[in-house]
């Protein structure tokens, strides 16, 4: 099995997928050329591939076929039905990435590296792959570890990643849903119209919404807004500190961390 094939598979089909849909159902105006802006994420990506297949190899699921062979991890001692399991794992890993995103927005440090993801001036599926390299290194080391405490199988972890790459191409495209359906799926789900208002420029509305792919964290724990205060097409996009192209280019993007702003 190639878990990378398997990955790259899913993630061009939802890509080109959400490309479309964006080209159909438009929910927001762009302020920036498209081609430019899918030119910076689309680099940024790739220098993080290429900087975790050199450090980690097989990464998540190379952490998760380590454990099982050693019988690490809490699943590996409570011999549940594997069904059951691989349910409770893909919601316990889940959970942790919203713990995650709310302590990259609350601590000054980690901050530094996850806004380079909110300057983007407009939101759409590139939008999803818009990290810093370092954050990305921080981000997959965060999430060995919790692999490591909880031992799931090797398949329910490639599951879970080709969940949460799918949802966070689906919750960052510029798509617009009909109303009843994003009411119905929010219950469940981050749409579009959620995520969009944790990439508002204004604070409060940042730092809300943290959830990538379950709503249920961001509801249960008070980190949830329905709407922000203008409607969804009139939604600033981005940070105040970055409104002009030039200061959010490849480069510059890969030096805002280090910059005293």
């Amino acid at each position: 099995m190639d878990v990378n094939a398997i990955r790259f598979t899913i993630f061009l089909g939802v890509f080109a997928l959400m490309l479309l849909l964006e080209s159909l159902i438009q929910r927001h105006p762009t302020v920036d050329s498209k081609p430019r802006r899918f030119a910076i994420n689309l680099g940024l990506t790739g220098v993080d591939i290429i900087l975790v297949k050199f450090l980690f190899g097989t990464a998540a699921v190379g952490a998760a076929v380590f454990t099982n062979d050693h019988s690490w991890g809490v699943l590996n001692y409570l011999n549940w039905p594997i069904w059951l399991e691989a349910t409770l794992a893909v919601i316990l890993l889940d959970f942790s990435i919203y713990v995650q995103h709310v302590v990259v927005h609350m601590i000054p440090f980690f901050w530094r590296f996850h806004k380079v993801h909110h300057t983007d001036l407009d939101l759409d599926v590139s939008s999803a792959l818009r990290f810093h390299p370092i954050e990305i290194i921080g981000s997959l080391l965060f999430k060995i570890s919790i692999i490591f405490a909880l031992g799931p199988s090797p398949l329910t972890v490639m599951i879970f990643e080709a969940i949460l790459n799918g949802m966070a191409q689906f919750s960052h495209s510029n798509i617009k849903l009909p109303e009843k359906m994003d009411s119905i799926m929010r219950c469940f789900f981050v749409t579009p119209d959620m995520h969009r208002i944790h990439h508002s420029e204004e604070i409060d509305e940042t730092n809300s919404n943290y959830g990538f792919n379950f709503s249920i964290w961001d509801r249960a724990l008070g980190t949830y807004i329905p709407e922000a205060r203008k409607p969804q097409p009139e939604i600033i996009l981005g940070i105040k500190e970055f409104k002009d192209p030039k200061e959010v280019s490849f480069l510059n993007l890969l030096m805002i961390p280090f910059r005293k702003i």
